[in-house]
């Protein structure tokens, strides 16, 4: 098991180390970086927005939309998907319309958000939408995964509710959460920064990366563009970690 992580970690590695190459290859065939910046210049301008004034309270800003978002998302869609999961006919009633706001293109909400909203509020309400479908089928998945028969012998046998709650249902729908959660995280997050590249709020990651565009920074664009992927990599990481916890837990 060890070989094998340590080989994974390699392989990882070796597509790093080859994107990087490929990059650095492209950028010595365009010669121009107007549009395409080398990766050591980028790299510096990277480490050097991490100097600058305003970097806490732009990457502080989105990652708080970003949780605002989840938090809100988590809450609607795990009550959701508990009472789709438990009635079928309020499952089929909800199936149209989660299909819907999972079909709609995210550029319509945001047009239509930024006539509604405030642009501060315009990412936290797209993240939300974009991620409840999500957590919502997951936990209702969770739900009708339950074995009745389980239900019905607790139930036979006096168990209390709270303990069926607590050792039934949680750890029935606990890897349907984790899972709804990370898959939301992964596109809300993305659908944040679109949002603050739209809306353009006075503070993040969005914004600034609009800014760099507008004069041409390419190598700007592309750093901002780093440290939202390594923002949106920690998340991941933790969730897994949470995941794993979890694991432990349950056994």
């Amino acid at each position: 098991m060890r070989i094998s992580s340590i080989n994974k970690r390699y392989i990882s590695l070796a597509s790093v180390i080859c994107m990087l190459v490929v990059w650095k290859i492209l950028s010595l065939h365009l010669r121009s970086d107007f549009v395409l910046p080398s990766p050591e210049k980028t790299l510096v301008t990277t480490l050097t927005l991490f100097g600058n004034t305003g970097f806490l309270a732009t990457v502080g800003t989105t990652i708080l939309r970003g949780l605002t978002g989840f938090i809100i998302s988590g809450i609607l869609g795990i009550a959701t998907g508990i009472i789709t999961g438990i009635n079928p006919n309020i499952n089929a009633f909800l199936q149209p319309i989660l299909v819907t706001i999972r079909s709609i293109p995210v550029i319509s909400i945001i047009l239509l958000a930024l006539i509604w909203f405030h642009p501060g509020a315009v990412p936290v309400f797209i993240g939300m939408l974009t991620m409840f479908p999500f957590i919502t089928t997951n936990v209702s998945d969770g739900i009708r995964s339950i074995d009745s028969e389980l239900v019905v012998m607790a139930t036979f046998y006096k168990i209390s509710r709270k303990r069926i709650i607590r050792e039934l249902y949680i750890p029935a729908i606990m890897p349907f959460i984790v899972s709804g959660a990370s898959s939301a995280l992964g596109i809300g997050w993305r659908a944040i920064i679109i949002g603050e590249v739209l809306s353009q709020p006075e503070y993040g990651i969005g914004t600034m990366m609009q800014n760099a565009q507008t004069f041409l920074n390419v190598d700007a664009v592309i750093a901002w563009t780093i440290i939202a992927v390594l923002i949106s990599f920690i998340f991941e990481k933790t969730i897994r970690w949470i995941e794993s916890k979890f694991i432990t837990w349950r056994s």
